[in-house]
């Protein structure tokens, strides 16, 4: 996963080996030498997330991450603070003041990589909904919600998976500080009953049971979807970084090193439960606001109505970072005669599992909408050729390669589909603007057109085989 990462540090020879590092695992990197520096780069480059120095003249990092979190525009930009201050009480004041993360110089490169990539992953997500409830408000739908730091972070329910009885007394006894209530586990099949029967707020898994593995508990909650939100924070020795590393790349969401500091496990609480609770409400909302007049009533997905308010403003949004966003617009081949043949019933059965094969087949923040009959689209942010061309043959394989169950006497049928891709690469017209929504589709219709010609049930990018 690539990303925009900004660097800041007073220390050139600091940010020139950060960079080294970031950029040899292709990260995207600007730089930044002060505190004002730093806020003038992340309003002008929008990164993807910020490693901070703490030690600057100046304004120093933790003022830095408190502007960052008090502007609107800005504060939901992942904030890592990078220093050699190795007091806990100095992490507790990072965290309270907004920041992520804590890592100590000199970065360990696994626990820095794998942190990197998890909180842009949280990040792509948190924007696709808050892209999302913006778009339902632009259609006079929905109010606006407020931010992270807003939400409480009181009277949690937080499910423990700790052998250690003095760590969870320890545990439980501090998250009680703010009216949390905490629910131990005693194996991780327990855990993963309770978290699948019950609401949790926040689930703490030690990675030093003596006897089971609490990665693959985190592996099994994000592989369900009622606990695949439900924030998980790591507990583990210092010497176990490459498991920590591993926890995050399975979609852990934090860690704290043991011994547990009572501060610090309560300020990791807090960002997290605040997290949580920010982004239900986002769901809330976005949910509460959908209507018929946004969804195709057969399928489910979005209608063409909602595609043409959210395309523009994803189409603005990549074209102020300079990211593509890719459309891959399909069809059904020869739908007409599936309706001729088996009624349109037996169509509609049809529609709605190709709706179903194509949203299981794509990221949860990519979009996919019903444009009319049997054309659908897909656009997907950050998404350049190469990425859409494997994504859409995946898909035309699904499709095509698994039989269709139908209610018809034939019991199933074969189906295929044309696809035709288009990408607009982020950059801007001579008048600053992006590509329209209007001109992604029709070139990427240009290409399905051009996929049928070709012998259908194949796909086609823009410009290629004309």
């Amino acid at each position: 996963m690539s990303a925009r990462v900004l660097v800041v540090d007073d220390v050139l020879p600091n940010v020139k080996l950060l960079a080294a590092k970031l950029t040899r695992e292709y990260f995207e990197v600007v730089t930044a030498n002060s505190g004002p520096e730093a806020l003038e780069r992340i309003k002008a480059q929008s990164p993807d997330i910020i490693l901070l120095d703490v030690m600057m003249p100046g304004m120093d990092g933790f003022e830095v991450c408190e502007r960052i979190r008090s502007d609107p525009a800005i504060m939901h930009i992942p904030v890592v603070m990078v220093t050699a201050l190795s007091d806990v009480s100095d992490r507790v004041r990072g965290l309270e003041a907004g920041a992520d993360d804590f890592l100590t110089k000199p970065v360990n490169d696994v626990a820095l990589f794998a942190r990197v990539r998890s909180l842009v992953r949280l990040k792509m997500m948190m924007d696709e909904w808050r892209l999302r409830e913006s778009t339902s408000g632009q259609l006079g739908m929905l109010v606006a919600t407020d931010s992270v730091q807003t939400q409480s972070a009181e009277g949690a329910r937080c499910l423990v998976v700790e052998d250690s009885a003095i760590d969870l007394d320890k545990i439980t006894e501090t998250l009680a500080r703010d009216r949390n209530s905490t629910v131990a586990a005693e194996s991780c099949a327990a855990a993963l009953e309770m978290a699948l029967a019950e609401d949790f707020e926040l689930i703490v898994i030690s990675l030093t049971l003596m006897r089971e593995d609490g990665l693959r508990l985190c592996s099994q909650l994000r592989s369900h979807e009622r606990t695949r939100q439900v924030p998980v924070l790591l507990l583990a020795d210092e010497t176990d970084m490459d498991r920590i590393a591993k926890g995050l790349e399975l979609g852990a969401n934090d860690y704290l090193i043991k011994p547990i500091d009572r501060n610090e496990l309560l300020a990791r609480t807090r960002t997290q439960v605040r997290r949580k609770r920010y982004q239900d409400r986002l769901r809330a909302n976005y949910e509460q606001s959908l209507s018929l007049a946004l969804t195709d009533s057969l399928t489910g997905l979005f209608n063409r109505r909602y595609l043409s308010a959210h395309l523009p403003r994803l189409l603005d949004r990549g074209g102020g970072n300079q990211k593509p966003v890719a459309a891959l617009l399909f069809d059904i081949d020869h739908f007409k005669i599936v309706n001729d043949t088996y009624g349109h019933g037996v169509g509609d059965e049809v529609l709605k599992e190709v709706a179903n094969r194509a949203s299981r087949n794509l990221r949860n923040f990519d979009l996919v909408a019903r444009l009319g009959g049997e054309e659908f689209v897909v656009v997907m942010p950050d998404t350049d050729l190469v990425q859409a061309l494997n994504v859409a043959e995946r898909l035309r394989r699904r499709i095509a390669e698994t039989p269709f169950p139908v209610s018809a006497p034939v019991g199933q049928i074969t189906i295929s589909i044309s696809i035709g891709v288009a990408v607009a690469d982020g950059t801007l017209d001579a008048d600053g603007k992006p590509e329209s929504g209007d001109s992604l589709l029709r070139r990427a219709d240009t290409a399905l057109y051009q996929a049928k010609r070709n012998g259908r049930n194949r796909v086609v990018a823009d410009g290629v085989g004309e």
